[in-house]
């Protein structure tokens, strides 16, 4: 088997590493488009199947969940068997995902569709960026950098745009089909960055590890990366059954534009804010997402997408400030052999978060109401931002004070 899968990575012609980091960038930004379509396309699904709220949040939560375990599990399988391998594997399974929905009968099909999805998206995300920072031109290494940086948020706001902006699911899928069969032939081509190495099945035992050397500011973030994710939740889980529920809004649009704004601002303060120091941009960016999350609840209370705008312009870019604050903040602190197990540690967190308080909104919308749910997550949300302010302003003070 090995024999094998040598021959059929190694074996052919290769394309240029330049072109190759182009269509991997391409290939990576491609996964988090389709991560995104789902949001503004679940209520048309609502509408057309007639479930519940509960099961729009159920269908966005086992994603966040599957691909926590698949990033998890295989997150370190490429340092071992190469990058190609993974990222062929990994979007043939996003083309099974994509044709699942394509397909797609009921909402069960939907629900296993979006596992496969968060699998095929946990498989490729560490593979993908390895690969992207590594095709990089050598005078250009930033670029491959920023691109990883960027392509997570820039990918899922332009997703749910160009899903809400077409308003047609199967022709979203079809679409998004052909892009992943094109990303599945072109890393055929691409070269390989890796050197094998023996360990692959022990790479398949998690690794979490928050070196102790940032182990007290990895605590502080927590509050941050928690209420991140939970912004990434509401606008991709909640807005979607707010619109319906509580605005009267069923146009997919308007739920794309309010993602798409979010996600946008996320990307831009990322794209910028590199000579920012890192407390500071964690500082404003757990603020921001105490005032978006505040603005959320006043935009649910007054009926008033102005108000949802402004939520998710702050809480985007506090998100993408916030996060770029906590990676900037701890990753050059630990040695590189220690780096892959701190962002799984991470990415837990985060993950753990998005999928868990999906899955519970969407319990409470069933009970009190998708307004009453709304509200309680915003609140949810600001309290935990604003322990996040509270905790990284004392954890500065107590830094200055023991230098």
């Amino acid at each position: 088997m090995t024999a094998l899968l040598d021959r059929a990575t190694t074996a052919g012609p290769r394309l240029p590493r330049t072109v190759g980091f182009a269509g991997i960038s391409a290939a990576m930004v491609a996964i988090l488009v389709a991560a995104g379509a789902p949001t503004p396309l679940l209520p048309i699904y609502q509408a057309r199947w007639d479930f519940p709220p509960s099961t729009l949040t159920l269908v966005f939560g086992v994603y966040a969940l599957a691909l926590l375990v698949a990033m998890l599990v295989i997150g370190s399988l490429s340092d071992h068997i190469g990058r190609r391998p993974l990222m062929i594997g990994a979007l043939a399974v996003e083309l099974v995902a994509m044709l699942m929905f394509f397909l797609a009968p009921s909402v069960g099909w939907l629900i296993a569709g979006r596992v496969v999805q968060g699998i095929a998206t946990g498989a490729a995300s560490s593979a993908l960026s390895a690969a992207v920072v590594e095709l990089a031109p050598e005078r250009h290494k930033k670029l491959g950098a920023l691109m990883t940086g960027m392509a997570p948020l820039a990918g899922l706001g332009i997703g749910s745009l160009f899903a809400g902006l077409i308003a047609a699911p199967e022709t979203v899928w079809l679409v998004l089909v052909v892009i992943m069969a094109l990303g599945t032939a072109f890393t055929l081509v691409t070269p390989e960055t890796a050197t094998r190495k023996p360990g692959a099945l022990l790479s398949l035992i998690p690794s979490v590890q928050v070196p102790a050397q940032v182990r007290r500011l990895f605590s502080t973030a927590i509050p941050g990366l928690v209420s991140g994710f939970m912004l990434m939740t509401l606008f991709m889980g909640l807005v979607p059954v707010v619109l319906v529920s509580v605005f009267a809004v069923h146009s997919p649009v308007v739920g794309s534009l309010a993602a798409f704004v979010a996600f946008s601002a996320g990307t831009a303060v990322a794209a910028t804010t590199t000579k920012i120091s890192p407390h500071r941009l964690r500082l404003v960016g757990t603020s921001a997402m105490t005032v978006g999350a505040i603005l959320f609840v006043g935009s649910v209370g007054a009926h008033s997408l102005p108000l949802l705008w402004a939520a998710a312009a702050f809480g985007g870019a506090g998100l993408g400030s916030s996060f770029s604050g906590t990676t900037r903040g701890m990753v050059p602190e630990v040695a590189p052999q220690h780096r892959a197990g701190l962002f799984t540690a991470i990415y837990l967190v985060g993950y753990l978060a998005m999928g868990v308080s999906a899955i519970v909104a969407g319990y409470f919308a069933g009970v009190v109401g998708a307004a009453a749910m709304a509200t309680g997550f915003g609140v949810v949300t600001a309290l935990v931002a604003l322990t996040g302010v509270i905790v990284t302003t004392g954890f500065n003070r107590k830094s200055l004070a023991l230098s």
